[in-house]
C-alpha cells in the first residue's frame, strides 16, 4: 500500500486476492494512514515555478546550476531544437528557447530525460547485482505521482520507468529510487519481506526514504510562470 504524492492511496494485491481480505488490510492500516496524512499536512508540497530567466537555479544530481540565457547558442538551437547543455558550471539555454516558458520547459525536461537516462544506465548493474535481479530496460519520463515504476514482462526482465524530476536530487537518492524499483522484480508491494530485501542491498533505505519524502516535495515538476503545462 502506497500513499502517492497527490495524497491518493494505491493498494497492490495479488491477482486472485479476496476483496474482503484487501478491505480488512486497509482497515487494519488506519493508524499508519493517519500518520501519513498528518505528515503530509505538516509538510505540504512546495514545488517551485520556473520563468527561465538569467541566473535562475536548476539542480542536477543535487548540485545547483545557474541558468545562462545565451544568444550565442541560438545557432546551435536552430540546428538542434531543444538544445540545453551544462557548460562551465552553468545550465545554458538559448535566448530563442527562453522567450517562451512552455518551449523552454520542454527543452529543459528533455535535457533531464537524456542526461538522466545515461546516468541511470550506469547505476543499474551495481544495484541489480546487489539485489540478485536481472537488469530491466530503463525509461526516463513523466510517471505522474510516483518517482518510479516497474512493469513486469513474461518474456524479458521488464521495464523500469524513472521520473525525470528525480535527477534534481542528490545521487544517493536517485540510487534509492533505482534500488527501490529493482526490488520489485522479486517482490511486489511494500510488505515486510520487501523492505527486508531492500535493506540487504541498501541498509540505510529507511533514512533515504525519509530524505526523499522531504526533498521530493520541493522539486521542480515542470510548472512555469504562465501556469500552463
Amino acid at each position: 500500500m502506497t500513499v502517492e504524492r497527490d495524497g491518493s492511496l494505491t493498494l497492490r494485491v495479488p491477482p486472485r486476492c479476496d476483496p474482503v481480505r484487501a478491505e480488512r488490510f486497509v482497515a487494519g492500516s488506519e493508524v499508519w494512514l493517519a500518520d501519513k496524512v498528518r505528515r503530509r499536512e505538516e509538510h505540504p508540497p512546495a514545488h517551485p515555478v520556473r520563468a527561465f530567466r538569467e541566473g535562475e537555479s536548476f539542480f542536477y544530481l543535487g548540485r545547483e546550476y545557474r541558468l545562462l540565457v545565451d544568444d550565442l547558442a541560438d545557432h546551435e538551437a536552430k540546428a538542434s531544437p531543444g538544445t540545453v547543455k551544462l557548460v562551465a558550471g552553468r545550465l545554458v539555454l538559448s535566448e530563442n528557447l527562453a522567450k517562451d516558458p512552455r518551449t523552454a520547459r520542454r527543452a529543459v525536461i528533455g535535457w533531464y530525460r537524456r542526461t538522466g537516462l545515461r546516468w541511470a544506465a550506469s547505476r543499474l548493474q551495481p544495484w541489480a547485482a546487489r539485489l540478485g535481479v536481472p537488469e530491466p530496460a530503463v525509461r526516463v519520463r513523466d510517471v505522474g505521482n510516483r518517482w518510479g515504476t516497474y512493469r513486469q514482462s513474461t518474456s524479458d526482465p521488464g521495464t523500469m520507468a524513472l521520473h525525470w524530476a528525480i535527477f534534481q536530487l542528490p545521487s544517493h537518492l536517485v540510487d534509492y529510487v533505482i534500488a527501490h524499483e529493482l526490488a520489485h522484480i522479486k517482490l511486489s508491494g511494500h510488505g515486510p519481506g520487501y523492505w527486508k530485501l531492500l535493506r540487504t542491498a541498501m541498509p540505510e533505505c529507511e533514512e533515504r526514504r525519509a530524505e526523499l519524502d522531504d526533498l521530493g516535495r520541493r522539486l521542480w515538476l515542470g510548472d512555469v510562470v504562465d501556469g500552463k503545462p
